[in-house]
């Protein structure tokens, strides 16, 4: 998730409607969730991103190595050494604690990144394993607390975005071999089987996290989509699959009708802090823009269940190395970018990251935005927060945003709500101060 430099600001499009899987196909959605999904990303578990435990990397800051993402920490290492830190990262992340927790908060599911190497390792690659015990550990907690999981292929080989989150940050390179794309599979198949037998706590796999159109072929993508799902269906019947909209617009996806599919999801990611258009509005625009992607998102998912992903409380840049190991941030203009400095004259990023340096302002303000992206992604069939917890980046972080009151607690507890409660499903009223139909 996250830390996406190109990342578009609201990848909020549709694929055509997919025979058989319309919403209305089926009473019961989403495992013991219901109707909507309210979740949150075990983020940085499976799939290293600096940004999020900034404390696995920071023996490499300012110095000559080059150490960015998963890949290039365990190649610098070494595999022993790789292990060794890993198994200690793995046992410690996440904890039976943060499940209960994120229970308690009334959240209904998680959403857990992982890579194609838990499951297959080149010897010319620098990856390791051993998840798969930490895995399963964790959707133990989750049957125990009553939460339902998705499982997400997050990097594949050569990497479908050549984002760090995909395990290995430049080129993308997934669809120049077919060996890639094979393995992709082989990696579905070990996902698959966990969710056969964890079939009362997995609800969804993902097929493949942002594959990123500008470097793949759209026919390559849907050719792999239709491979995983006869790959995941095959091994569990019952689950659901997700794909993701590969940053396209609804246009780019009108000849997609595949016949005979049934239970699938469209995963979409929004967030207000990657391009311009989005990085530059005022706290009220950035309230405002989550009504076009309300109604954005309950268009599509009258066709296909639609998910939104990944978001976050984030308007600024500034969470350390968000945009990559040793960058720096958009909003004080200390990354290079289209506006050639800070977003405006004297924007610092000091204090923007941290609950304890906002005031009363910005934290109202931070509440009003949770509660309006929660309505406008319940407008489709619910949301996946982007980050469960982080080490620094408090808004990134759903446990301490939620236990502090600057996100609904439990999410249905919404003061400035734009929707109304009828016959025990939340149905949208676009009325709010800042919305109006």
């Amino acid at each position: 998730m996250r830390a996406l430099a190109r990342l578009s600001a609201v990848a909020s499009v549709v694929f055509a409607m997919l025979a058989g899987s319309s919403p209305s196909d089926h009473l019961r959605r989403f495992g013991s969730g219901g109707d909507i999904i309210r979740g949150v990303n075990l983020g940085g578990l499976f799939v290293l991103e600096p940004w999020i435990r900034p404390s696995l990397f920071r023996q490499w800051e300012g110095s000559n190595a080059y150490v960015v993402d998963e890949w290039t920490y365990c190649a610098t290492l070494g595999k022993n050494e790789c292990t060794s830190r890993l198994k200690q990262h793995w046992s410690t992340w996440v904890t039976e604690s943060d499940i209960a927790t994120l229970a308690k908060l009334g959240l209904n599911h998680i959403r857990i990144p992982i890579g194609y190497w838990a499951f297959t390792v080149k010897d010319d690659e620098p990856y390791v394993q051993g998840q798969i015990p930490y895995l399963k550990q964790v959707l133990e907690w989750a049957r125990k607390y009553k939460l339902n999981a998705v499982l997400d292929l997050h990097g594949v080989p050569g990497s479908q975005n050549g984002f760090d989150n995909s395990g290995k940050l430049g080129e993308i390179g997934w669809q120049r071999a077919q060996e890639n794309i094979d393995r992709s599979i082989q990696a579905l198949v070990g996902l698959a089987n966990i969710a056969a037998q964890y079939s009362d706590v997995v609800d969804a796999v993902e097929a493949v996290n942002e594959p990123a159109i500008w470097g793949l072929s759209k026919q390559g993508i849907i050719d792999y989509y239709k491979r995983a799902y006869s790959t995941i269906r095959g091994i569990a019947p019952s689950v659901t699959i997700v794909i993701h909209d590969a940053f396209l617009s609804p246009a780019e996806w009108n000849d997609l009708n595949v016949q005979g599919w049934s239970n699938v999801i469209l995963d979409t990611h929004t967030y207000h802090v990657f391009v311009k258009d989005r990085l530059t509005l005022s706290r009220d625009d950035h309230l405002k823009a989550t009504c076009q992607d309300a109604a954005n998102v309950r268009n599509f998912n009258t066709n296909l269940w639609t998910v939104t992903g990944e978001w976050s409380l984030a308007t600024t840049d500034c969470a350390r190395w968000l945009n990559g190991f040793g960058k720096g941030a958009r909003w004080d203009g200390s990354l290079p970018w289209e506006m050639n400095g800070p977003v405006y004259p004297g924007a610092t990023c000091a204090g923007q990251t941290s609950i304890g340096a906002w005031d009363s302002s910005t934290r109202g303000f931070y509440r009003q935005f949770a509660e309006a992206q929660m309505d406008a992604y319940e407008a489709g069939s619910g949301w996946f927060f982007w980050n469960f917890k982080t080490e620094e980046a408090d808004d990134w972080n759903y446990i301490k945003l939620a236990q502090n009151g600057l996100i609904p607690n439990p999410p249905t507890d919404r003061h400035y709500s734009r929707y109304s409660l009828d016959n025990a499903r939340w149905n949208i009223k676009l009325n709010s101060p800042w919305c109006h139909e």
